[in-house]
């Protein structure tokens, strides 16, 4: 047999199941699209994009002196900015049905073990993003901005533009929603054995360290959003620990090396 042929053998087959796998993915991405699509639609027709960005701009306005208001310095920005809420509202509800859609897509191919490690990593870390972004707005807006505003001089009258707002909030959102995700990193690091839990416990005192300087590079220059966001860090990074021990006792692959993908 020739070397050309023995090539073709080696390749048969294996074509289709790649085009299957793209056609999968294609459907999956499409259903992830459809879902934010959907609550884009709901949303704009109630509450609306500019109730939503009211609702947004509530902790801000709260904490404005009496008869300020926020301004739009660009002529499309009262159109552009409450629809930019919009989407990122959409896609922040319909989180849970794309992460389903890339859990359904590399699901058939991990092993059972496997599945028992990924797919609570993805709850929890969805959970705990959620849990950043609420504890960001409930919390540590309203004391952020009252602690602007009691700096500001009697001279001053504060009219934030609303595009710049978007973009503070934005960040903030993005800056606690992802540093609520201690607990994840700290166990996907204790499971591959990258650190082990000893190691993990050593690095304690330099994480406290480490927090405070991710705090004040993410947040705005003032000790009460950093003492916000360092703190939960580090309560956080012992809740990884703990996590870490028992997704280690859980998730251990099977002697059976045979174990077949499921």
């Amino acid at each position: 047999m020739t070397d050309s042929s023995k090539n073709d053998d080696e390749l048969a087959g294996t074509e289709q199941p790649f085009v299957t796998h793209l056609v999968e993915l294609r459907d999956r991405l499409v259903k992830a699209v459809i879902a934010v699509a959907v609550m884009a639609v709901v949303m704009g027709i109630y509450p609306g994009p500019a109730a939503l960005y009211d609702l947004m701009a509530a902790p801000l306005v709260a904490h404005l002196p009496k008869g300020a208001t926020m301004i739009a310095t660009s002529v499309i920005s009262p159109f552009m900015v409450p629809l930019k809420v919009l989407m990122m509202a959409a896609f922040m509800l319909a989180l849970p049905v794309v992460l389903y859609q890339l859990w359904a897509f590399v699901a058939p191919g991990l092993y059972t073990h496997e599945k028992k490690l990924v797919l609570p990593l993805v709850v929890s870390s969805t959970v705990l993003f959620f849990v950043g972004v609420a504890f960001c707005y409930f919390f540590v807006f309203g004391r952020v901005f009252a602690f602007i505003q009691s700096f500001a001089p009697a001279s001053i009258t504060a009219s934030p533009d609303i595009e710049a707002y978007l973009g503070f909030v934005l960040s903030m959102f993005l800056a606690f929603g992802m540093a609520f995700e201690v607990p994840v990193v700290v166990v996907v690091l204790a499971r591959m054995g990258i650190l082990s839990i000893e190691k993990l416990k050593e690095f304690r005192g330099y994480f406290v360290v480490l927090a405070f300087i991710i705090a004040a590079i993410v947040t705005p220059p003032d000790v009460v959003s950093q003492l916000a966001l360092a703190i939960p860090m580090v309560g956080l990074y012992e809740v990884g620990i703990w996590a870490a021990q028992i997704f280690i006792r859980h998730t251990q692959a099977p002697d059976d090396t045979g174990e077949s993908a499921k």
